[in-house]
């Protein structure tokens, strides 16, 4: 499979996982009793910010082979302006709409959280087609991933959580038809992460058994309610490698672990698409999703 085929495939997987796990929201009990039943949502399933982002990744590489940051930061800014109800979060909207108004996103990055920049999960949930476009050239990807991630995500765990992502979604890809439950995946993400809290987080998921229940995990790891990449990043790449050959049965584990459910599926998704095949994710549940070039001005309703 060629370069871009690979990160449109991340992509489906990406935007499947996001649209199902935002349908999990409200009602505490009613939300737990679904997923315990596994009730499948009522279509349509609505994309968020996860897909927009990750839509502005792939129109990059395929713009430029690569990830011009420049031109990323237009994109991003450009398709947040489009649909701005997409559920984007507080410090997203600050930074879209300033570089949409012009600002520099030089400026703007690193000037957010007192100039410590943002550490949360954004750089992550989108970057699993870059993971697919450069699987089969680890360099490149490392360096793409921190390029991606630094116009929205100054502070290095922001950027490292995105990093760690694209790294799984290579090996995904790399091992498809033949990867088996492990922790490989983890460890192979670890071998390549400069030292961060995110490091530290998915070294912890590399021992925490992969037959522990989904509750037992989130304890120790998070879930992604804190909207950091700290407390998003290990617990989804647990998640991955605890069902990476199967999409539908990591989307219900994943989702099971609440938190910030529509981006820990997406992320999950991207992943685990790149090691099932398009073929691997449900059709029904392809054709509930939004579609992804049909989505500008429309109302979310999520």
């Amino acid at each position: 499979m060629q370069k871009l085929p690979r990160a449109q495939l991340a992509l489906e997987g990406l935007s499947v996982g996001d649209a199902f796990g935002q349908k999990f929201f409200g009602n505490y009990d009613e939300v737990v009793r679904k997923i315990e039943e596994r009730v499948i949502p009522q279509a349509p399933w609505h994309l968020t910010d996860d897909s927009i982002m990750g839509i502005a990744i792939v129109e990059t590489l395929q713009k430029h082979d690569g990830i011009d940051q420049d031109y990323f930061a237009q994109c991003l800014a450009k398709n947040y302006k489009k649909n701005i109800y997409r559920g984007y979060g507080g410090m997203a909207h600050s930074i879209l709409q300033a570089i949409y108004q012009g600002q520099d996103w030089r400026i703007v990055s690193p000037s957010v959280f007192d100039g410590s920049g943002s550490y949360g999960n954004g750089a992550a949930m989108r970057i699993a087609p870059l993971g697919g476009y450069f699987a089969d050239h680890i360099p490149l990807l490392k360096k793409h991933a921190l390029l991606s991630g630094e116009v929205t995500h100054a502070h290095l765990e922001g950027k490292v959580g995105g990093l760690a992502v694209a790294l799984a979604a290579s090996w995904a890809f790399n091992h498809q038809g033949n990867a088996t439950i492990s922790h490989d995946m983890l460890h192979f993400v670890v071998e390549h992460l400069p030292d961060s809290d995110v490091k530290s987080g998915i070294a912890k998921a590399c021992e925490l058994p992969l037959s522990y229940k989904v509750e037992t995990a989130t304890a120790a790891l998070g879930n992604g309610s804190q909207i950091s990449a700290q407390d998003t990043v290990p617990f989804t790449l647990w998640c991955a490698a605890r069902h990476i050959n199967d999409f539908e049965e990591a989307m219900w584990a994943t989702v099971s672990g609440l938190g910030d459910r529509d981006t820990t599926c997406a992320i999950v998704g991207g992943i685990v698409a790149l090691s099932v095949g398009e073929q691997g994710i449900p059709k029904e549940w392809l054709q509930a999703r939004e579609s992804l070039t049909n989505w500008e001005g429309r109302e979310s309703q999520w």
